[in-house]
Order: structure tokens, then C-alpha cells, then sequence
């Protein structure tokens, strides 16, 4: 059986349609096993697919942009979508919630480059300016989670489960999704070297996670939730099912494994309005066809 060692940025059940591949079974019909694991600091999917020691990683189409614009070659190629809407929710102390709320509160901001980006452009979508909120960095999302709890500011900034989770224990409020605040993204995406994606151990992949997702998107959310579980140890299944119905409901597995060249125009669109990037980067020189 070929073994594949697949890496992510973030764990989330927002990447349900990667985690699938493995969880439901989809791989091992194809005849491949893998290893999962999340990209540790300092590392970069750039550095890991180029030495060897990953295939498939979990990523974005914006995290070539700032590296091409230092003049970096021979990054990886993005090959598939996972999601075409950002997955982050506002998680609040109490209910009720229009965006210009931000402007009396404190918030726990995700201060990474793409979930940040999308958050201000979904803020001034909706009529607030960003500069004027109080936007705290608390550090990395379990650090957040933890001063959320800890009675730290009025709204945190998080993926699901961890936003869920939160609802679940009694915590926070879930009350808005970004992603539904904002025009659909190339959000997140798959990645490998050219030369991975030249293989039958590539078409391969991409059978079985065009059928994840497929799964991910269709399944009962219990049901995802249930396959899944091993990946979240400490997660309610509740809160997992109802991260998995959000998601679904959000819409953001929608279509299929191709990244869109409209989804790919409006990350480029968010990156240019919040001046993380200074020009706008050909499609071709960063998105290829799945291989097939």
C-alpha cells in the first residue's frame, strides 16, 4: 500500500474534506494509507514539500503571494480546493449581534495573515472601519480559546470546533460566521511539488478526496462527526456535529475539487484591499488542474 504524509496548517473540522480521506475510508479504496499531521512553527509547506518530507499539505493559494513577491521560486503548486468560504466565527459573551458592535468591545483577534484579512475585509463589508476596533492578539488559537475563558475580551475569533466548543460549554455565543459576512474565496487549498502531481499516486488522491468531499458535504453531520472523532479527542460530539452542520450549511465544500479562477480573483481582492500584497498574481503562476 503507498503511504502519503500529509500535513495541515491548522486542525479543524473546517478541513473535514481532507481529514475525510483518511477518517471515511476513502484512501484505503484507492490503496493508499497516510500520516497526518500539523505544520509545527517555523515550519513552511514551501520547505517541507521542497525537502521531501511532506506530499500533500493543506494551504492557501495567498500563501505563495508574499514569498513570490521576495521573488521566491519553485513553490508549490495548488491543486485543489477545500474551501470556497472563510471558516472563522465571532464568538461573543451574549447574543445578538450586528458588526458594528465590534466598535464597543474588545476583540480576540486570529492575528495569522489570511484569517485577519478576511476579517477586516468582512468588517468593512459590513460598514465598520477596522481600524477603530480593538483588536487584541492573545497568540495562537488554543491561546485565544484559553483567554476567552478566562474572562479575556468580548468577542474571539476562532475556527470550528473550537467556536462550537465554546457554545457547548456554556462559554460564548457563536454569532456571526465570516464567511457568510463576505463574497466566496479561495480559502483554503491543496498543495504539492509538480512532480508529486505528475504520479499515479496523485490520481489516486484525488479520487479518494473528490469522494471525501463529496461526503463531507452530503453525510449527516452525526455521522461525519462519528468518523471523525479520533481526530478531536476532547470534543464533544455534539459540538463536532453541529461544526460539521455549519460548515455544510455555509456551503463552503460547494462544487467541485478545481479552485476557481473567480475564487482565486476575490482572495486577491481581500489581499490587495488590506495591503498584504502589492500586485495582483496570475492564476497560472500558482493554481494547476487535479491531476486525473
Amino acid at each position: 500500500m503507498n503511504h502519503l504524509r500529509i500535513l495541515v496548517s491548522r486542525h479543524s473540522a473546517f478541513y473535514s474534506p481532507l481529514i475525510g480521506t483518511i477518517a471515511g475510508g476513502f484512501l484505503r479504496k484507492e490503496g493508499l494509507e497516510a500520516t497526518y499531521g500539523v505544520l509545527q512553527p517555523g515550519q513552511t509547506s514551501h520547505a517541507m514539500i521542497s525537502s521531501g518530507q511532506a506530499d500533500i499539505i493543506q494551504s492557501a493559494v495567498s500563501s505563495n503571494w508574499k514569498p513570490m513577491e521576495r521573488g521566491v521560486a519553485g513553490l508549490p503548486l495548488h491543486f485543489a480546493q477545500i474551501n470556497c468560504r472563510d471558516g472563522f466565527f465571532l464568538v461573543g459573551r451574549a447574543g445578538g449581534f450586528t458588526w458594528s458592535v465590534l466598535l464597543s468591545g474588545e476583540v480576540l483577534a486570529d492575528h495569522a495573515l489570511q484569517p485577519l484579512a478576511m476579517l477586516k475585509y468582512a468588517a468593512r463589508s459590513n460598514g465598520v472601519a477596522w481600524n477603530d476596533v480593538r483588536a487584541a492578539d492573545c497568540g495562537s488559537p488554543e491561546e485565544m480559546d484559553a483567554a476567552f475563558r478566562a474572562g479575556r475580551g468580548d468577542y474571539v475569533h476562532l475556527q470550528g470546533p473550537a467556536a462550537q466548543q465554546l457554545e457547548h460549554d456554556g462559554v460564548g455565543k457563536v454569532l456571526v460566521s465570516v464567511g457568510a459576512s463576505m463574497p466566496a474565496v479561495a480559502f483554503s487549498s491543496l498543495t504539492a511539488s509538480r512532480e508529486f502531481l505528475e504520479t499515479d499516486v496523485a490520481r489516486a488522491f484525488v479520487r479518494a478526496y473528490t469522494a471525501s468531499r463529496r461526503w463531507a458535504r452530503e453525510a449527516p453531520p452525526a455521522d461525519v462527526a462519528a468518523a471523525e472523532a479520533e481526530f478531536f479527542p476532547g470534543v464533544p460530539p455534539a459540538a463536532l456535529a453541529a461544526t460539521v452542520e455549519r460548515y455544510q450549511q455555509l456551503g463552503c465544500w460547494e462544487g467541485g475539487v478545481e479552485i476557481q479562477p473567480e475564487l482565486y480573483e476575490q482572495s486577491l481582492n481581500v489581499f490587495l484591499d488590506c495591503g498584504a500584497i502589492s500586485r495582483r498574481w496570475a492564476y497560472e503562476d500558482v493554481v494547476v488542474p487535479p491531476p486525473v
